[in-house]
């Protein structure tokens, strides 16, 4: 989504430079093929030009493979908990590609065209970018507090909605400034531009918000996603803060000229993407994309966990049916028991003691000879005469 975006834009930026005169020399780095205005991108008098563009190319690099890894593997991750993460991830690295691409706007020569581009879209991918950690925070929050987290199509549709509402307002502002006060679209206000990013600042405080509270929960798996969340929440704070400070009293207070404010947004532009990239993007993709830890066996030595239920034998379902009424073949029957019951034992020691009960008298093999008989239930030998206790 972003990519054709990226190109269209670049194509578009290629047309800025029909006003300039080609006479003029090429500074030193450039040669003969590249012209105003495109002569920041390779003057190494103005280093940081090739620093910002080598620094976006990198982030614009690795943002696309990680699109890719995630689609090709997208089939693999069946938890729903770490499928519902991976759209809003696709949408924040199609926005930190826009961004890397922005960053080029900063690195060509002013113009009216060029102006309006810068304008529209600065405030609308940092917007999509927030949006998309306010997202994610709302994910982890409800994971961590073991509930089920919202689909991955319902939260990239509401990183989308606040991201549209950034791009009104950008929108608004140009035409109030432009078409009908007639004015140019490089002559405008510090405070002014600072102002149009005030809902993008709230973007900000709201996903802070949410990955603290994402810390606050049952589901401990859940709460490292939500310290990096955190991290790249309050490193985007210190970004803007040190940006909005340079940008609406460094360049007074350090007596710089207005020339100094492109140089300063590129290296934003290109700082958030590789802020974004490293703290959130990379540990979100690896939690996705590690496979759910396979289930181990009950640990025996382990006193705290409860023994392990055994299965009970139950010898009834291994003998066969032939075997199983021995009592018949023995001769036996319960009329006979009273007998056994009235009759007494002669003990050396202990005196007369009544005898057995009647099943001492049924041949009753114990479990180790079934297992060494193979589970049939051996006949009773010859000789038996009865199990004697005394």
């Amino acid at each position: 989504m972003a990519f054709p975006s990226m190109i269209f834009g670049l194509l578009l930026l290629s047309l800025v430079g029909g006003g300039f005169s080609e006479d003029e020399a090429s500074p030193r780095g450039c040669g003969s093929f590249l012209k105003r205005p495109f002569t920041a991108l390779c003057d190494l008098d103005a280093v940081w030009g090739v620093a910002a563009e080598a620094a976006a190319g990198g982030a614009a690099l690795a943002s696309l493979v990680m699109v890719l890894v995630l689609l090709c593997r997208l089939r693999r991750i069946a938890e729903p908990e770490k499928r519902s993460g991976v759209a809003p991830l696709l949408l924040l690295l199609a926005a930190i590609v826009g961004l890397c691409a922005l960053s080029f706007a900063y690195l060509i020569e002013l113009d009216e065209r060029l102006c309006i581009i810068r304008r529209s879209l600065w405030g609308a991918l940092f917007a999509m970018c927030f949006a998309c950690l306010v997202t994610q925070g709302v994910r982890l929050r409800r994971l961590v507090r073991g509930a089920r987290s919202p689909g991955g199509c319902a939260l990239a549709g509401l990183a989308v909605g606040l991201a549209t509402v950034q791009g009104i307002i950008a929108a608004e502002w140009i035409l109030l400034t432009v078409v009908r006060q007639g004015q140019q679209a490089c002559q405008y206000q510090p405070l002014d531009f600072a102002l149009a990013c005030t809902y993008v600042l709230v973007l900000l405080v709201a996903s802070l918000v949410a990955a603290a509270c994402g810390l606050c929960g049952e589901q401990s798996q859940w709460k490292c996603n939500a310290a990096w969340l955190l991290a790249t929440c309050i490193a985007s704070v210190l970004l803007w803060a040190a940006w909005l400070i340079f940008y609406l009293y460094g360049n007074v207070a350090l007596g710089l000229s207005s020339t100094w404010d492109d140089p300063a947004q590129a290296v934003v532009l290109v700082a958030q993407a590789w802020l974004l990239l490293l703290l959130h993007a990379v540990p979100e993709a690896h939690a996705c994309l590690r496979p759910a830890p396979q289930p181990s066996g009950p640990d025996y030595f382990d006193t705290s966990q409860a023994p392990p239920r055994l299965r009970e034998a139950s010898f009834d379902e291994d003998i066969p049916l032939s075997h199983r009424q021995f009592g018949e073949n023995q001769g036996f029957s319960f009329e006979d028991s009273n007998t056994a019951r009235s009759g007494s034992q002669r003990n050396g020691n202990t005196g007369t003691r009544p005898s057995a009960p009647f099943r001492s008298n049924v041949y009753q093999p114990t479990e180790m000879t079934m297992i060494l008989n193979g589970g049939a239930v051996p006949s009773a030998p010859p000789t038996y005469t009865g199990r004697q206790l005394w």
